[in-house]
């Protein structure tokens, strides 16, 4: 195979600090750790609270409404918070830590803050302004049921400061981040979570007595949220000898870069967040519940690329930039072709748990309160075609990032705009077909495609990521995994006797006695066929550091 010409590294104008200078695997499997550590205890936090909603709203019309009401302010913190925020902001703000010091890294974290005030502050004001036919452009089938319009754009209203809330969070933790503090970033959406379910506890039962709807306390919840996570990540950013100051330089090259940066990175990180969003308008067409069944769906495959995908891309984004800084591109490869190998070592075996252990996740997690069991068989039907997509979603967290720190963001983005294009022309042929499920069909294509493509693209412009062991470590880990599967089915089978009966409790039993068997499974196997990722996890998780 004929491979593009390396890049073109800078030289080094300074000498990198001596805490950056790390083993490329042991630093970037620690860092990862330490991300994927904070993010588990969130999303636990998260499937708590979604635990909560299903019990307390089900998949009714309030739910859909509050799902729909968040979509676009979600939409943003899922860019800010974890793609193209990250990926502009990261490496220009590494830069100058390595090169010009801390002061003008400050001076540009100041600059980058302020200007996200503005923009996102000038967002908000203007949202809620025409909420109403926004809302009405890709939701317009609620009219359809009394009154579910009218609370969806009351509910918008209510949440679009969370925009410059999240704006504030996500300059907070790239600045963390390029300073090695991952563990306290990682952290912050525990906040939001916290929040919900609070809010869900306590102020659920006290809206009607104010006059509002029940679903407005989780309104209130994500304000609260997005000031969490700003305030948990401040006192860190403090120690570190960070200020904030009221400047804006509109002609700091720093700024300029990262904005410059931004504008193609949403572009090239938003495949997955406008697939949802094109999943979301097109589902409120498929009768109520369709958007609240794809949501849970949703939520439960995005648990492991919160912990795997976004972890390993937090982990090397800073790494990388680092090392272009450096002019190493041989530790650029190394440390893209580790990132990708643990991936794999993680997602694979988790993608095949999710498919075939589906509907009694869903029945242990959901099924209670107002969350029926036609709602589990729904959920469970999303989740199954939702997992096939989850090596393509923790590709793209590792692979894009490295195309900004490299100076190529025009390949991420022209590459997201086809999985875009892809993804909606495969949704809406879908749909027709298979109803709400086909929804979650398309996305899962539109992401392997996405994440396919710049893996390859990746690999040709850095003249190889190590390819021929990436295979065989694939090789190796679906070897693994088929023994996982094969022992987890009959695990489940065997309990299904031993622990009889639609109860919670039987239910509990034979969930947690199917996974522990097919993660021991998994372990012997990997252990058998000498899987280094396998061993290096292991050594992250038992380690004492």
């Amino acid at each position: 195979m004929c491979y593009a010409r390396p890049p073109q590294m800078p030289s080094a104008q300074a000498t990198p600090p001596d805490d950056s200078v790390q083993p490329v695997g042991v630093g970037l499997v620690r860092s990862a750790g330490l991300t994927g550590a904070a993010t588990l205890a969130s999303r636990i936090l998260g499937l708590v609270r979604d635990q909560v909603l299903a019990a307390i709203f089900g998949a009714g019309n309030d739910m859909d409404a509050f799902i729909v009401a968040f979509r676009i302010p979600n939409l943003v913190r899922d860019l800010f918070a974890e793609g193209a925020m990250s990926a502009a902001f990261v490496p220009t703000f590494t830069r100058h830590l390595t090169r010009d010091g801390r002061a003008r890294a400050w001076r540009l974290g100041n600059n980058v803050l302020n200007a996200l005030l503005i923009v996102t502050g000038v967002l908000v004001v203007a949202g809620m302004i025409f909420a109403g036919p926004l809302v009405r452009l890709y939701a317009a089938d609620f009219a359809a049921v009394p009154g579910k319009l009218d609370l969806t754009i009351q509910l918008t209203r209510v949440m679009l400061p969370f925009l410059t809330l999240v704006a504030v969070a996500a300059a907070a933790m790239g600045m963390l981040n390029s300073l090695h503090h991952y563990f306290v970033p990682a952290l912050a959406p525990a906040m939001f979570n916290i929040a919900s379910i609070a809010c869900a506890l306590a102020l659920v039962p006290a809206m009607p007595a104010l006059g509002l709807p029940p679903i407005m306390a989780m309104a209130v919840a994500a304000i609260l949220g997005g000031l969490g996570q700003a305030a948990l990540q401040w006192p860190a950013l403090r120690a570190e000898g960070y200020r904030y100051r009221p400047v804006f330089d509109a002609r700091d090259p720093g700024l300029r870069q990262v904005l410059l940066l931004m504008g193609p990175g949403t572009i090239g990180l938003a495949a997955t967040q406008v697939n949802i969003f094109v999943n979301t308008l097109l589902a409120t067409s498929q009768g109520t519940g369709a958007v609240s069944w794809l949501t849970y769906a949703f939520r439960l495959m995005y648990l492991p690329i919160g912990l795997f995908g976004v972890s390993l891309g937090t982990a090397v984004l800073p790494a990388v930039s680092r090392h272009v800084a450096a002019g190493d591109v041989a530790a650029v490869r190394a440390t893209v072709s580790r990132g990708l190998a643990l991936m794999l070592m993680l997602t694979v075996p988790a993608t095949a748990g999710l498919i075939v252990l589906a509907r009694p996740i869903v029945e242990v997690l959901f099924e209670r309160g107002e969350f029926l069991s036609s709602d589990t068989v729904a959920t469970a039907g999303a989740l199954r075609l939702y997992a096939f997509g989850l090596i393509g979603y923790s590709a793209v967290r590792i692979a894009s990032p490295a195309f900004y720190a490299l100076g190529r963001s025009r390949v991420p983005v022209a590459v997201s705009i086809g999985a875009i294009a892809f993804n909606a022309a495969a949704s809406i042929a879908l749909v027709r077909a298979m109803g709400f499920a086909g929804l979650a069909l398309g996305t899962s294509a539109a992401a392997l495609a996405n994440g396919a493509a710049l893996v390859w693209l990746l690999a040709r412009r850095l003249n190889g990521v190590e390819g021929a062991h990436l295979m065989r470590a694939l090789a190796r880990i679906l070897a693994a995994t088929s023994v996982m599967v094969a022992v987890t089915l009959a695990a489940d089978r065997n309990l299904a006797a031993f622990a009889p009966g639609p109860a919670l409790g039987p239910r509990i039993v034979r969930l947690a006695g199917a996974i522990a068997a097919g993660l021991a499974a998994l372990g012997i196997a990997s252990k058998l066929l000498r899987i280094r990722e396998f061993d290096e996890l292991v050594a992250l998780m038992t380690s004492r550091r």
